[in-house]
């Protein structure tokens, strides 16, 4: 996925936030379902424990709409957009830069895939940095659910929330659960860009494969598919505690979720739509990145 040395860094920003807001608009419906199966804890013994409210991805996703309205399904869409121009456009648009600094004057269009990893690590750990207020609105927003008759949403939008958590939190409250996001963003950066980079080079070689679309939703599935399974567990960790205030810190998170739920499983709540999620947003992510870059070379 190497840039053409034409393309500036700012157009590069532009394509990569632009194809990132698409996508995000696209399939923010299934990242919310995703969201609410996380943070949806194990039901008390005596308590209705086999009939959990959420069931899987097209049944969590028919709750919501059912219950709170099919707009309820874009809820943090506007923060979902702001994470986007910031994250999207800063992890990939400085993942070509990253990787050529690292291999140095010797950079070739045949860079290990260790370098990918770490280039795709680095920004991913930068990008996130500077956007995790965002991502934390976002989740705050998509973490309500209908509310009881008479009942008031803690924020009225994406702004009213910014500020809210500015007043009673305080402005560090914004970067809460800032060690498993970078560590989450970066891991699933390195999974998506780097595999993407890897699968595509890899598609390229075999004899009849072309740089065209289905080499693009092949290798976007691929990048999709490696982001989820190993990014999993720390999401969950990573919505949890934005979505909810009563853990210390991350290891009390990880340890807590550990004990009370299901074991390790717990961790993988939400894998399917997660998948679901991840791999649709990658490839309508990715092929609208190659097409609009193709504009700018």
């Amino acid at each position: 996925m190497a840039d053409p040395p034409e393309i500036s860094f700012a157009a590069i920003f532009a394509c990569s936030a632009f194809a990132a807001c698409f996508a995000e608009f696209c399939t923010i419906p299934l990242d919310t379902a995703k969201v609410r199966l996380q943070l949806q804890k194990r039901v008390p013994l005596g308590d209705s424990e086999s009939t959990p409210k959420y069931k899987g991805l097209l049944g969590t996703i028919a709750t919501i709409a059912k219950e709170e309205g099919l707009f309820a399904l874009w809820k943090g869409i506007v923060p979902g957009l702001h994470r986007q121009c910031l994250y999207g456009g800063l992890r990939i648009g400085l993942y070509g830069p990253v990787k050529a600094f690292l291999v140095g004057s010797s950079y070739t269009a045949d860079v290990s895939l260790f370098t990918k990893i770490l280039a795709a690590l680095l920004t991913g750990a930068v990008a996130i940095a500077v956007a995790n207020p965002t991502d934390l609105v976002k989740i705050r927003l998509q973490a309500e659910g209908k509310l009881a008759v008479g009942a008031l949403s803690r924020y009225s939008g994406a702004l009213d929330a910014y500020r809210a958590i500015v007043k009673q939190e305080g402005v560090a409250a914004l970067w809460t659960g800032l060690g498993p996001n970078i560590a989450r963003n970066a891991i699933i950066n390195a999974a998506e860009l780097a595999s993407y980079d890897h699968i595509k080079e890899t598609i390229l070689a075999i004899p009849g494969f072309t740089d065209n679309i289905l080499t693009h939703i092949l290798a976007g599935l691929g990048a999709g598919f490696f982001a989820v399974c190993i990014g999993s567990p720390i999401d969950v960790v990573k919505s949890r505690m934005m979505g909810d205030s009563v853990y210390k810190n991350t290891i009390d998170c990880f340890f807590r979720t550990l004990k009370s739920e299901q074991g390790i499983f717990a961790f993988y709540k939400g894998f399917f739509p997660n998948f679901g999620r991840l791999g649709s947003w990658n490839v309508i992510m990715f092929l609208i990145l190659e097409q609009v870059k193709r504009l700018f070379s």
